[in-house]
């Protein structure tokens, strides 16, 4: 059953650890191409809300995600419920259908008040993810979650990150915010031939919109 907040700083950690494990199976896909590296785009990506500034729209009522559409980056997945491991990690997408999209069941629904989460790979199984362009969002862009109650989240695009895995700090990603957010997350950077896994993060942040 999923709760409407994270589970404390347990699951803080939880989350950041895989986050920083996340799509790590990336080292037996796309063996027959180097990936490329992302080329982040410093202008703008660092907007963030004004301060002082309304929390913005009231949040909605708790209701399962079932969609997530991105139009600028022509991603839409189905969404499923990516719980925790028995070692505690959270789990991710599946490998094997790298286009499929997740969501953390353990914070908030998108549109509910704090920071909802969706994990997606950048490739998998010799082909590109579903976040494989999610480096390329800027602050303006939309993002909207089809929701089981048969309404719709829309979010606006306020920040875009390249963050090194060993730099992530869960409490900037996942921590309480003033109103509704949504966190879209997946593997960037360069890919370590050694380690078998990209060395970044990419993470985008949103609010809800209004209207």
């Amino acid at each position: 059953m999923a709760t409407s907040v994270l589970r404390g700083r347990r699951g803080l950690l939880l989350l950041a650890a895989a986050v920083l494990a996340v799509l790590a199976a990336v080292a037996l896909v796309l063996t027959s191409r180097e990936p490329a590296d992302v080329a982040m785009s410093q202008a703008g990506q660092e907007q963030l809300p004004p301060a002082g500034s309304s929390a913005g729209p009231a949040a909605m009522a708790k209701s399962e995600p079932v969609s997530v559409d991105v139009p600028k980056i022509g991603a839409h997945s189905t969404l499923i419920s990516l719980g925790l491991n028995a070692d505690d990690t959270v789990q991710v997408p599946p490998l094997s259908n790298p286009m499929q999209a997740g969501w953390y069941e353990y914070g908030p629904t998108p549109g509910e008040l704090g920071p909802a989460v969706i994990l997606g790979h950048i490739d998998g199984n010799k082909d590109k993810g579903i976040f494989y362009d999610l480096k390329k969002l800027a602050p303006g862009d939309d993002i909207s979650v089809a929701r089981l109650d048969g309404t719709t989240a829309h979010f606006v695009v306020y920040k875009t990150d390249l963050v090194p895995k060993d730099a992530f700090q869960p409490d900037a990603v996942y921590g309480n915010t003033p109103g509704p957010e949504l966190r879209l997350i997946t593997c960037g950077g360069s890919f370590d031939r050694a380690a078998h896994n990209y060395v970044d993060n990419v993470i985008v942040y949103a609010k809800l919109a209004s209207g």
